[in-house]
């Protein structure tokens, strides 16, 4: 490809290379020329070639391996609904349920259950007096096998009572369900969305660059006062999801 002038060298090679990607020259998985491949082939130096291969990670088109290479990510679209009132005693969406309207097949694995104490943003949402602890289950969740979601519920213990409510593994609905022969009823939810850079163990997990953005959704479980009897912090890659919320003319 001839590089053109004014336009930065890198990012020429960028747009080069995603639309290789998209033509299908390097198709999900595949494995992009080594930089210094690339450096000869377009006539630069490597560090405009980390440059444009920075652009594309940030995209969400590739995931770079230090000393391994880059590969083109493999991940499929799918829609998180929302619906508003929600059907039934449930949170108003089912992660199986859109998984299988995907057409692809749902796993949720249980990573951590045990008293904790929260983080500070958590301790804050919570409305906690200081030194209480937190019920946390962290949840990773796949499709096809595919890592496309990280879920961490916190409960205050003085609601969960104790670690074993978390047992056997429930989604939401079973979940609240457990609190409400507690005496703890969830009757409404909110939620907060906002977009932000991966941190290192949802990079990890989630297969994608720190330079990549995450859909941040946190969802508050509440009670007929207004108190959160649970925080849940959901964390998406950006280019992976499409949200959608649903509501009724209802009161």
């Amino acid at each position: 490809m001839p590089l053109q002038h004014p336009r930065s060298r890198y990012r020429q090679v960028a747009d080069d290379l995603r639309e290789a990607i998209v033509r299908g020259t390097y198709g999900p998985g595949a494995a992009l020329p080594s930089q210094p491949e690339l450096a000869r082939k377009y006539g630069l130096n490597q560090t405009s070639i980390s440059r444009a291969i920075g652009v594309l990670e940030s995209e969400g088109l590739i995931r770079t391996e230090r000393g391994v290479g880059s590969f083109v990510l493999d991940i499929p679209t799918v829609k998180r609904v929302r619906r508003i009132p929600s059907r039934g005693n449930g949170s108003g969406s089912s992660f199986a349920e859109g998984m299988r309207k995907a057409g692809l097949a749902p796993r949720t694995e249980l990573v951590q259950a045990e008293a904790v104490d929260p983080p500070p943003e958590v301790a804050t949402r919570l409305d906690l007096p200081e030194g209480e602890l937190t019920l946390i289950r962290k949840r990773h969740m796949f499709a096809d096998e595919r890592p496309v979601q990280l879920a961490a519920s916190y409960i205050p213990m003085s609601v969960a009572g104790d670690v074993d409510i978390a047992f056997p593994d429930t989604g939401p609905t079973g979940l609240y369900e457990r609190l409400a022969k507690r005496g703890h009823q969830v009757v409404r939810f909110a939620e907060e969305i906002e977009s932000r850079r991966a941190s290192s163990e949802e990079a990890d997990f989630l297969r994608i660059s720190t330079a990549q953005h995450v859909l941040e959704v946190v969802r508050f479980a509440l009670d007929g006062a207004g108190r959160p009897l649970e925080v849940v912090i959901n964390a998406f890659p950006s280019q992976l999801w499409k949200l959608t919320y649903e509501w009724t003319t209802e009161e």
